[in-house]
């Protein structure tokens, strides 16, 4: 998979990206994640301006459509040049977008190329929603001060999902919301068997895989029903 990144901070991802089970993906040629800095696209060249006051007034700057946009198709050139590859599966960050969730990361861990246009100030000209036509997808109901942690949190979720990434490829497979399961997953404990006064639950102990897997889907819907009870009414 190739993710890339329009960005006007692209070093905000210098620590992010050579660290963990990412760096480890990135060097095993697993995933390509690339960053374009937005202001090397600036009509205005001497100072690399990129973003303008709203018409109509209002607080606040916005990104300007065309050096995005020259931006994007310039990225979808380079890719045409290359030969028949996959179309990249735009994506623009705003907290007005779609829920990101565990089926909409599983979705996008299929495609191949994926861009993540990451917005400031108050967002972009409403006229690179209307040409460049991305899905809009938010991380949450609520205001960051740019998309680029949004977009860390949409590689994170999507890359563990690529094969070979996660050193067992059935690890994420009891997560939370994995697989389309709407629940929360279960407790889980290691060493030491006891730790002031709080002990592991003897079950665990017994090797009764039986009696395992039954308390832990117990446990399942007891966190749940006390955590997100919301989830337990939703459609699966």
């Amino acid at each position: 998979m190739r993710i890339d990144v329009v960005t006007l901070f692209p070093a905000i991802f210098d620590g992010y990206l050579t660290q963990s089970l990412l760096h480890k993906a990135i060097v095993r040629g697993l995933v390509d994640i690339q960053r374009h800095d937005l202001r090397d696209w600036a009509q205005n060249v001497p100072h690399r301006k990129v973003d303008d006051r709203p018409f109509g007034g209002g607080p606040g700057m916005l990104i300007q459509v065309e050096p995005t946009v020259s931006c994007v198709r310039d990225i979808e050139s380079e890719i045409l040049s290359q030969g028949e590859l996959p179309p990249i599966r735009k994506i623009l960050l705003t907290p007005q977008g779609k829920r990101f969730d565990q089926r909409l990361a599983e979705d996008l861990a299929t495609s191949e190329r994926v861009m993540l246009l990451c917005g400031r100030y108050e967002g972009f000209d409403q006229r690179v929603h209307d040409i460049l036509e991305p899905e809009e997808i938010s991380v949450g109901d609520f205001v960051l001060n740019g998309g680029e942690v949004a977009a860390m949190t949409i590689i994170d979720a999507v890359v563990r999902l690529i094969p070979g990434v996660l050193g067992d490829e059935n690890s994420h497979q009891d997560d939370s919301f994995s697989r389309g399961n709407r629940l929360l997953e279960f407790p889980q404990y290691t060493r030491p068997r006891e730790f002031e006064g709080h002990f592991v639950p003897e079950v665990l102990l017994s090797g009764d895989h039986a009696a395992i897997a039954a308390w832990r889907a117990e446990q399942t819907q007891i966190r749940t029903r006390a955590r997100r009870s919301d989830l337990l009414d939703e459609p699966t």
